[in-house]
């Protein structure tokens, strides 16, 4: 398991254009390693100021944007193009800005989808397309280069949520109801799979996460805060503002 490293920045603004930067810098490595790269997106405020900011970086220009794979690790099991869905908050955020080849978007499923009858179904469908893009020896899940997840002020990550059934879940990609922040159904992909990405990046923001934060950088559990058990295979990235990281020890910090 790799440690975690925690950078501070001084405003949410900040933050976004070094996560943006950062991100842009990760895809060129993997694909100057690999030919192609894999990111596993996140929703949020934060997260669409990241993605606002690499579609008007001039360094976006630098990724092969046609041998990027963009996943998902959470989605609000709602119509397709619903504002509400983090798929839709991308695309207008980023992708639609982006030369990325359609065949390797792969949202997760949406209401209206063929042959999606409920969260349980559109789970396992989503699995597949995910045992469908692994390599062989890897009959499960494809390589991730980055995951990036947000952290809610209760530790929850994706929507893997304290206590819940998710936090449990063996298999890579599990259906969520009665989420306690709308809306209550939703997919995600559970804690085992998130922990097979490369690097996974925990992005948070303002004072309503210092508390969550703090516990899960000074050993909290990770049924009461999931936050606290991922983890990236080779990199455990911790992004924060001054408020978010208010409860880090400055042992841990690196400031920007």
């Amino acid at each position: 398991m790799s440690e975690a490293s925690v950078i501070v920045h001084s405003t949410p603004d900040v933050l976004a254009e070094d996560v943006a930067a950062r991100l842009v810098i990760k895809l060129v490595d993997a694909q100057a390693e690999r030919g192609v790269a894999s990111v596993v997106l996140t929703g949020g405020r934060v997260a669409a100021r990241v993605y606002r900011a690499i579609a008007a970086s001039p360094a976006r220009d630098a990724v092969d944007w046609s041998h990027v794979d963009v996943w998902w690790g959470d989605e609000r099991f709602l119509p397709s193009g619903d504002p509400e869905r983090n798929e839709t908050q991308a695309r207008a955020a980023l992708l639609d800005a982006v030369p990325v080849n359609p065949m390797r978007i792969h949202p997760m499923p949406a209401t209206d989808w063929p042959d999606v009858e409920d969260p349980e179904s559109a789970a396992a469908r989503y699995a597949r397309a995910l045992a469908d893009a692994a390599k062989p020896g890897s009959e499960i899940l494809p390589h991730f280069d980055v995951l990036l997840l947000g952290v809610g002020e209760d530790g929850h990550i994706a929507s893997v949520f304290p206590e819940h059934p998710a936090v449990y879940e063996t298999r890579p990609v599990a259906a969520v109801r009665g989420a306690p922040k709308p809306p209550p159904i939703r997919l995600t992909l559970t804690p085992p799979a998130i922990n097979t990405a490369e690097e996974v990046w925990l992005i948070a923001t303002g004072t309503g996460k210092t508390d969550a934060v703090g516990m899960a950088l000074s050993g909290a559990g990770p049924v009461q805060l999931p936050a606290a058990g991922v983890h990236g295979v080779t990199r455990t990235l911790w992004l924060l503002d001054r408020d978010a990281a208010a409860h880090v020890s400055p042992r841990l910090r690196s400031l920007r």
